[in-house]
Order: C-alpha cells, then structure tokens, then sequence
C-alpha cells in the first residue's frame, strides 16, 4: 500500500491523491502540513517541512512531480509516454507549473485565505500574470489534446490541479478556448471531482 502524507487543500498534495486513483494504486492518505502541524516521524522522513511525501514498499520520496513520475514509471507505465521527445514536452509543462504557481500566488492567498477583492493591487498583478501564462497554456493545447500527448498522462495533472483554482478564482479571465475544453475534459476524469474539484481552503 501507498502511503501519502499531506493536507488535501494543498496543490502539490491534489496531485498525488489525483494520480493514484487514476492508477488505481491501492493507497491511503494521512493528513500532514498546515493547520496539521508536523510529526517529529515526518520531519525524519522529510526535514524540508514540506508536503507531500509518500512511503512505497520502503521507498520514501518527497517533490511532488518527482512523486508523479515514479507513480507512472513503477505502478502505471501507460501514464508516461515511451517515446523520449514527446515525454519530454510533458515534462516540460511539468515543471513549468512551478513558476505558473508562482504568478497565481498572489490571487489565491488574497481571495481564498485573506478574503480579498480582485481588484486589490496584488490580487490584480497576480491574476494578469496568471492569465498572460493560461495563454500560453492555451496556445499549447492548441496542437495536441493533452499535455501528455495523444492521450491523458501524467504531464496533464500538475497544471490539471492549477486548472480549477484558475477558473474557480473570482477574477477576469480572457477566452482560453483549448484551455477551457481541456479543463472540461478532465473534469469528467475519475478522481478529479474527488481531489481536486473541492472548495479552496
């Protein structure tokens, strides 16, 4: 059995419990970070006080994408293309997702967590740069249905989770067309309402 730690309100821990009932892995979520503190055992396994970690047959391993590509090439293969080039544009949007995270910082923290309007200066830059990115994003999806290739994978759930606080923020946001049917998209996937479709705490 899979082990993850980690609160379910967190972007980075939405993906792991997304990924494994995706892959119908066999798993067992313990919350951890946050308002849940950390355990002096967490800490031992990872001292970066950061969520998520997980636990499989004695392998601990922390860093979310890190963990998405395990999952994929130790329990799921089909999740991740053999093919090295188309791979590796997945890849690509994977770690892209981390400065996408960076620009929405702002916009989350002010609407979600400190109750602010829109049209706050930061809320504001936040969800300009957010949406100069989802444009980018959406340029993409332009030439293929999925960030993983022809067909769903591992490479479309890090910016999958970012998806649903993009269009669930109360801010503006341009005609993203190929964004919107992808989100569309993965809102009919298993697991997505479960993990990832829930309110924003």
């Amino acid at each position: 059995m899979i082990t993850i730690w980690g609160r379910l309100n967190s972007h980075n821990v939405k993906k792991i419990a997304w990924a494994v009932i995706e892959m119908g892995l066999v798993h067992r979520r313990i919350d951890m970070g946050g308002s849940f503190g950390f355990t002096p055992g967490y800490l031992a396994m990872n001292p970066n006080r950061m969520i998520p970690t997980i636990e499989d047959n004695g392998l601990v391993l922390w860093e979310s994408n890190a963990i998405l590509r395990y999952l994929a090439d130790a329990h799921a293969p089909d999740f991740r293309s053999s093919d090295p080039a188309e791979r590796a544009l997945g890849d690509k949007w994977m770690d892209w997702q981390f400065h996408f995270a960076d620009a929405q910082r702002d916009a989350f923290l002010g609407c979600v967590r400190q109750g602010k309007v829109g049209s706050e200066p930061a809320v504001a830059r936040s969800a300009e740069a957010s949406c100069a990115m989802m444009a980018l994003l959406d340029a993409e999806l332009a030439t293929r249905p999925w960030l993983s290739g022809k067909r769903f994978g591992i490479a479309d759930i890090p910016m999958g989770v970012y998806a649903h606080t993009f269009y669930t923020l109360p801010i503006p946001r341009p005609d993203l067309p190929h964004l919107a049917e992808w989100y569309a998209r993965l809102r009919l996937r298993p697991g997505y309402a479960e993990t990832v479709m829930i309110p924003l705490t």
